[in-house]
């Protein structure tokens, strides 16, 4: 297939045949077809507008395919009978409209302000997908810029939450302990912490585009303390400026223990290979930490 060659068409075909089982795999496409905004043109073909991102994606997915026991083609198209150039496009919009129909309906009965992230989020993924300007679009975003101002005045400060499974990245460093730490002792006392990709039902953190992440020049532990309303906490604001300067290395607080903080992390990572280990070890000596900044006299600030 040659992207560049005269007269191929605008439209670029996914026709696969996949093995009857295992079930789990036919849903496993059908996901990744709705993900990246493919439609059926009929049974088991797929259109993309013709571009070097659908060709790559496409391109990806026959690989899946005929890795799984599956047959898979790409070709680039251009109809000649039957379906037309604008009926297609009217497929994509009538599929850009179902999923901006979803998002205007979940943000009527979104109250967590973790899910109006992520439905923000999910927006974001559909817009992106949106080539031919479907017509729910308008109606979705002003549902979620709604949302979004009744979050604002109710204030930014969440619940403390219960009981839930936290996935960040494996291999944890300085923010992501601390985080663990400070959701465990002050956010989620029963937190159950995972490592990996992100799940159903789990809250994120420290992940792209995760549930709280890094946000402007905010590392995930000051995205935290602010979203639960702990930023008035001498101590936790401390640590937090301590951790800042050792995971984004840019020394805006230059707080004099921030050094040794910093090897003592270092330290807990060398010496412990497996991350529960890590988030034991740090969460021992934030414990610690915390204690050490607290305020002796009741009113009076901690202050090193």
């Amino acid at each position: 297939m040659k992207p560049d060659a005269a007269g191929a068409g605008r439209w670029l075909l996914l026709i696969h045949q996949l093995p009857p089982k295992p079930d789990y795999f036919r849903v496993k496409i059908w996901r990744r077809l709705q993900g990246i905004g493919a439609v059926a043109i009929k049974n088991s073909v797929y259109a993309l507008p013709f571009n070097p991102q659908s060709t790559e994606d496409f391109q990806w997915l026959r690989k899946e395919i005929t890795a799984g026991g599956g047959e898979a083609s790409v070709c680039r198209a251009a109809f000649v009978d039957g379906l037309t150039d604008p009926q297609i496009e009217g497929l994509f919009r009538a599929a850009r409209d179902a999923e901006y129909a979803e998002v205007t309906r979940a943000a009527e009965s979104v109250d967590s302000p973790i899910e109006a992230t992520r439905l923000e989020r999910r927006l974001r993924v559909v817009a992106a997908l949106d080539e031919f300007g479907a017509s729910g679009r308008k109606t979705a975003e002003a549902a979620v810029a709604k949302l979004k101002a009744h979050n604002s005045a109710r204030g930014k400060r969440e619940k403390p939450v219960q009981r839930r499974t936290w996935v960040t990245r494996p291999d944890v460093h300085v923010d992501r302990i601390a985080s663990a730490w400070l959701i465990k002792r002050f956010i989620d006392p029963k937190a159950r912490f995972v490592f990996g990709e992100p799940r159903a039902n789990a809250v994120s953190f420290d992940l792209f585009e995760g549930d709280y992440t890094h946000e402007g020049d905010r590392c995930t532990f000051e995205t935290l303390t602010q979203r639960f309303g702990l930023e008035q906490d001498d101590a936790l604001r401390a640590i937090a400026e301590m951790v800042h300067d050792v995971d984004c290395k840019d020394e805006k607080f230059g707080r004099d223990e921030t050094a040794g903080f910093a090897r003592l992390i270092a330290g807990i990572i060398k010496r412990n290979a497996r991350d529960d280990a890590r988030l034991e070890r740090g969460a021992e000596l934030l414990n610690d930490l915390y204690e050490s900044m607290r305020p002796s006299q009741p009113g009076r600030s901690a202050q090193s």
